[in-house]
């Protein structure tokens, strides 16, 4: 279990942001009221209590809060826990940086946002830009925000962007490649493919994904992300046809009944699309677990790779 990064101070103590794991207000042997907490960022977690805790005074805290706190590391029991001299919930004017935190896509999802919804609007088809920018706008905040799965490939706070983009980005290549494909329905697909997600997964305020929806437990993804292209084809009055093949792209972008799709892609722009997309969330995964092997060494059997171990190679 790592440290958590506080900020040293010159009377001893440390203070910084962190996220509020676990809290329970409990009654030591005097009969005094205290917090027993576990606190986190990207670096460690560490149990802190704070003494002699009167709501009144310090406030509520409840789990998954973002808070500020100053105190001491003590040493109980021949474990460190971390004393809570002053804490408070952060504020929006304190601007903190999530990536301290919680797991975070290495990409900003801002500029990710803005570059989908600007290759969107360089469309030749018009109905296909209409259709994917009114989803873009519908979707924003939550886009900005959203892993793309619980556990697996992209489970970070922006990952969902993260794993787009870099979809998006494959397809464009292989669309040069391949002039005869019909581009503007390829990347309208390739942005879109897991927009059901935003309605699959709860992610809460974090970004962090730690359960399915009851949506999502029972319909899916795919399923959802059709019917968000339908709608959406109403509002924007795109063409059946249009729709239909984007909807097509959703159901048969996992590429086999096996890993969830209900229909093997039946156009060439579905295949390119599922083909990117598996892509990438093995190189995900791949990059993931290669990261923690020392050169020469392999990694533990990896269930979502075929249960294959990789090897690091020492001279790559």
């Amino acid at each position: 279990m790592g440290k958590m990064r506080l900020t040293a101070q010159t009377n001893g103590t440390t203070e910084g942001f962190c996220l509020v794991k676990s809290v329970a207000a409990r009654t030591d042997v005097k009969g005094s009221e205290y917090l027993d907490m576990v606190l986190a960022d990207s670096e460690g977690e560490c149990v802190a209590k704070l003494w002699n805790y009167s709501r009144v005074y310090h406030g509520s805290f409840a789990p998954n809060d973002i808070v500020k706190v100053r105190g001491s590391v003590q040493i109980w029991k021949d474990n460190e826990q971390f004393k809570i001299d002053r804490i408070r919930l952060a504020a929006p004017e304190d601007d903190v940086d999530m990536s301290l935190l919680v797991p975070c896509a290495p990409t900003d999802p801002q500029a990710v946002y803005d570059e989908l919804y600007t290759l969107a609007q360089n469309f030749q088809n018009d109905d296909l830009r209409r259709l994917t920018q009114y989803l873009l706008r519908e979707n924003r905040d939550a886009l900005l925000l959203y892993p793309a799965g619980v556990k697996l490939h992209h489970a970070t706070r922006g990952g969902l962007l993260h794993h787009t983009i870099s979809v998006v980005r494959l397809a464009e290549q292989i669309a040069a490649l391949y002039p005869w494909l019909n581009r503007d329905l390829l990347l309208a697909g390739a942005t879109l493919h897991d927009i059901g997600k935003l309605v699959e997964l709860d992610a809460g305020e974090l970004g962090l994904a730690g359960a399915y929806t009851a949506e999502g437990q029972l319909l899916g993804h795919i399923s959802i992300g059709m019917s968000m292209i339908a709608q959406a084809a109403e509002v924007t009055m795109v063409p059946r046809e249009t729709a239909m093949l984007l909807e097509h792209m959703l159901l048969s972008h996992h590429g086999t009944p096996e890993y969830g799709s209900p229909r093997l892609p039946m156009i060439p722009e579905a295949e390119v699309l599922s083909v990117c997309d598996l892509l990438d969330s093995r190189m995900y995964e791949m990059h993931s677990a290669l990261d923690t092997v020392a050169p020469g060494g392999f990694t533990e059997r990896i269930w979502a790779l075929d249960n294959r171990q990789l090897y690091r190679p020492t001279n790559p």
